[in-house]
C-alpha cells in the first residue's frame, strides 16, 4: 500500500511536532471531569486531572498523523496549535475515537484536498454510516463536509508519512481493535487483553502507551493492577497510562506507581525513536 502525503497550504505555520508523540487526550469515553460529578478528581484544580477523550498526534517525517478523532478534536487541536494534519489512523470504531471526524473540515479546506484515513474495514463502515453526508454524490450546497480517502489496513506493517507502522492486534472485550508501533514506541489504548501473537511485537520498547481505566476490573479495559502486570511483562523503559476515568486521581495514583510507570496527561509529549 502506498502512503499518501498532503502538502498543506500553511505548512510553515502552527506547532512543529517532528519527532514527538503528543497526548491530545488521556481520558475515558465521557472525559474527566464527568458532567454532574463532584468527586475529588472531577473537582480537582490539578490540570492533569482534566482529561479529554484519548487520542494522540505524531510528528512523522511526512507530517502530522492523528491516531483517532475524538469528540473533543476541535478543542484539542486548538489547544495544541495544530493547524494541519496529513493523515489519520484509527484504532477502532467506537464513538469516543471516531465522532470528531467532522472537525477536520477546515484542515481539508486549507489542504486543498482530502486527508487519507487508514483503518480496518469495520471502521470504514462506521464512518460511512455516521458521516453519510460526506459521501453523497451531490452534496447539499453550503454544507461543508470532511473530505477523506480510505486506505485499508490489516495487521501487516505499512508505510505512512515516511514512517513504518506495525499494527498490534488487541482485544477490547469482544471487539478486535488495533494498537500501533512506530520504532520503539507502542500505542495500545482500549484493551483488556493482549493476544499471544502480539507480545513479540512489544519487545525492546522505549515507550509503551497503555490503557488503564480504573483500579477496579472492567470487562473491556485494563484495570490498574492489570495494566501494571502488562507493563512489567513488556519491560519498556517507560510506560504511560491513558484512557483513565475519574477513579484515577493523578497525584495519589502516581505516588503508588513503580519506577518507569507514569500517568500520561493532556498535552504531554514524548520523543519518537
Amino acid at each position: 500500500m502506498t502512503s499518501q502525503t498532503i502538502q498543506p497550504h500553511d505548512a510553515g505555520t502552527g506547532r512543529d511536532l517532528t519527532g514527538q508523540l503528543l497526548f491530545l487526550g488521556t481520558g475515558t469515553s465521557v472525559g474527566v471531569p464527568i458532567v454532574g460529578c463532584r468527586c475529588a478528581t472531577c473537582t480537582s484544580t490539578d490540570p492533569r486531572n482534566s482529561r479529554t477523550r484519548t487520542s494522540v498526534a505524531l510528528g512523522l517525517p511526512g507530517g502530522t498523523l492523528l491516531i483517532d478523532t475524538t469528540p473533543d478534536l476541535r478543542s484539542q487541536l486548538l489547544r495544541e496549535r495544530i493547524g494541519s494534519v496529513q493523515a489519520i489512523l484509527y484504532t477502532h470504531d467506537h464513538v469516543d475515537h471516531v465522532y470528531g471526524l467532522d472537525d477536520i473540515r477546515p484542515i481539508c479546506y486549507r489542504a486543498g484536498g482530502p486527508v487519507p484515513v487508514y483503518c480496518e474495514d469495520r471502521v470504514e463502515r462506521r464512518i460511512r454510516r455516521a458521516f453519510d453526508y460526506a459521501f453523497e454524490p451531490m452534496p447539499v450546497p453550503g454544507g461543508g463536509v470532511p473530505k477523506i480517502t480510505f486506505q485499508r489496513i490489516t495487521t501487516e506493517p505499512f508505510d505512512i508519512l515516511g514512517a513504518r507502522a506495525i499494527p498490534l492486534r488487541l482485544q477490547h472485550g469482544v471487539f478486535d481493535v488495533l494498537g500501533f508501533r512506530f520504532g520503539n514506541v507502542a500505542y495500545c489504548t482500549d484493551t483488556n487483553l493482549i493476544p499471544d501473537e502480539t507480545w513479540p511485537l512489544l519487545t525492546g520498547l522505549d515507550t509503551l502507551v497503555l490503557d488503564c481505566l480504573r483500579p477496579e476490573r472492567h470487562p473491556t479495559h485494563l484495570s490498574l493492577d492489570e495494566a501494571l502486570a502488562v507493563a512489567a511483562r513488556a519491560g519498556a523503559r517507560r510506560t504511560l497510562f491513558v484512557h483513565m476515568s475519574h477513579d484515577i486521581e493523578h497525584e495519589a495514583v502516581s505516588a503508588r506507581l513503580p519506577a518507569g510507570v507514569e500517568l500520561a496527561y493532556d498535552g504531554l509529549t514524548v520523543p519518537l525513536t
